[in-house]
């Protein structure tokens, strides 16, 4: 009997976690919530206050990217397409422009209306964008330009996912596929 109390107990104790199996890193408490005040893409101020109630999912690029970008939010469409359609309503994507010379608002809104309607982009001084790259421990740097005049940003591939209550819970790199990146985003859905 004893040892069966000592099984159950252990039992108990194992099932203690966070009971999620994230593909994605659990950040959870380690950055502060949810905050920003940034251009979208109709050229209206928003502040993160604006989408409180849905999951959120915040990208950092640029339009001109020549890979990396794309192929991130294509995986993020392909995951939200699969996703039910009440949890889609309740998920938003901010592909967040560190790139303000180039991305105009209306550049941002044709770029980010090829890959989900769920998806927004947003822009912002460079102040406005140290300010929330800064929160998130994100960085972003300008290439040379060419004799065109064209140049290359380096940024981070990561993805933040925020819950409802713009808390922020996982770190999304860019090596997981479709299948995980949907997991975790339904998986969000339940905070």
């Amino acid at each position: 009997m004893k040892q069966l109390i000592q099984i159950l107990l252990l039992a108990s104790l194992v099932g203690c976690g966070t009971g999620h199996d994230w593909h994605g890193k659990d950040i959870s408490g380690l950055m502060p919530d949810l905050a920003f005040t940034l251009t979208d893409e109709h050229g209206d101020e928003v502040t993160a206050a604006d989408y409180s109630g849905n999951n959120i999912l915040i990208y950092f690029g640029f339009t001109q990217c020549p890979d990396i970008c794309p192929t991130a939010l294509a995986k993020l469409a392909a995951a939200m397409r699969k996703l039910p359609e009440d949890v889609q309503q309740r998920t938003v994507i901010l592909f967040v422009s560190v790139d303000p010379d180039r991305d105009t608002p209306a550049q941002l809104g044709e770029y980010t209306a090829a890959f989900h309607p769920r998806m927004i982009g947003l822009t912002g001084s460079q102040q406005q964008l140290q300010t929330l790259t800064r929160r998130y421990r994100i960085t972003y740097g300008y290439d040379k330009p060419d004799s065109a005049g064209q140049y290359n940003v380096s940024h981070s591939s990561a993805i933040f996912a925020f819950d409802r209550a713009q808390q922020v819970r996982l770190l999304l790199r860019d090596d997981l596929g479709v299948e995980q990146l949907y997991a975790d985003i339904l998986q969000l859905d339940t905070l």
